[in-house]
């Protein structure tokens, strides 16, 4: 399978085929839905979107290395080391050797992918080396445009619109934030032993949540009724969110549509979950069953192989009415 992507895309050099399969395994070991949705979108397209996860991926674990043996200096050198290398391969600077970074640079060549959206990136992923919560949605929106919009940014060109860019461009930063505001909500419990909140402060303080009780209910196992009223409230904001981003999936060219409904699906059906369980994320993590994950991954297929069939006839010029030249006749 990634021989024929790789194939499908170009990419020969033997160098760049083992830094994309790198970025590919990077995807499917963390990126469980969104590996699956990437699964439907045309062979050639799927090592850029590879690529780009596994850049985002490789930073975030490097923010999130919080074990005893990896210091704050240390994690902040490490992505100090990581952008320095980026800024190098984006402007032409020098060669890699980190397969990562090679990847994700030949994409951002080839799809001429704004580089401010990985300097973005980069900001909010230093914010995490010391920034530990948001006082007001402002203030997370303002994180999540490099943590998150971005991405949904950097996106567009490998997926393709129907429309001008710059008509997709908002709905695609939005998905981006919808996703991440999902992955805070199922993880608050994680993020808290990390030392993180991003759930907003006052929106917690409306309902008489903070950094203690939040701590208390992970720690002791035990519940109280003003968390789960708050974690209700970050579930509407979220669903708000997917609201706006949801008008751009019919700008996409019709050949990725089916990839990206398939991932909203998926992490709109993780609200979902937490609300079927109680909004008990502090004590378990909400995941959404493989039956479900089948039958949208199902229905995907089915858009995937009606776009693809659409595009062939599209592509196909319409025969001559019977009886009628090919071109006109001489004299």
């Amino acid at each position: 399978m990634t021989g024929r992507e790789l194939d499908a895309a170009g990419i020969t050099d033997p160098r760049l085929r083992a830094a994309y399969t790198r970025c590919r395994l990077l995807n499917a070991r963390h990126g469980r839905t969104y590996f699956l949705a990437t699964r439907l979108l045309p062979a050639d397209r799927r090592p850029a979107v590879h690529a780009l996860y596994g850049f985002a991926r490789w930073a975030d674990d490097i923010v999130d290395d919080t074990g005893a043996e990896t210091t704050p200096a240390e994690r902040a050198a490490a992505l100090t080391r990581l952008d320095r290398l980026l800024r190098r391969a984006l402007t032409g600077g020098g060669p890699t050797d980190e397969p990562v970074v090679l990847a994700l640079a030949d994409t951002a060549v080839r799809y001429a992918i704004e580089p401010a959206h990985f300097t973005d990136f980069m900001a909010s992923m230093r914010a995490d080396l010391t920034v530990t919560d948001y006082a007001t949605y402002a203030d997370l929106r303002a994180y999540m445009h490099g943590s998150a919009a971005v991405i949904g940014l950097q996106m567009l060109p490998v997926l393709g619109t129907v429309t001008a860019r710059a008509l997709a461009a908002p709905h695609a930063a939005a998905l981006g934030v919808a996703f991440q505001l999902t992955n805070f909500l199922r993880d608050v419990g994680e993020d808290l032993d990390r030392g993180r909140i991003y759930l907003p402060a006052d929106l917690l303080a409306a309902h008489g949540v903070h950094r203690d009780l939040l701590l208390w209910s992970r720690h002791t196992g035990r519940r109280d009724p003003r968390i789960p009223a708050a974690l209700r409230a970050a579930e509407d904001l979220t669903r708000a969110v997917y609201r706006e981003a949801e008008p751009g999936l019919a700008m996409l060219d019709p050949v990725a549509r089916p990839c990206i409904r398939t991932a909203f699906l998926l992490y709109r059906n993780i609200l979902d979950a937490i609300a079927e369980g109680g909004y008990a994320v502090l004590h378990r993590r909400a995941v959404v069953s493989r039956r479900r994950r089948a039958s949208v991954a199902a229905d995907g297929l089915v858009r995937v192989l009606s776009a693809r069939l659409g595009a062939r006839r599209a592509r196909t010029p319409a025969p001559a009415p019977c009886g009628a030249p090919d071109q006109k006749e001489p004299g």
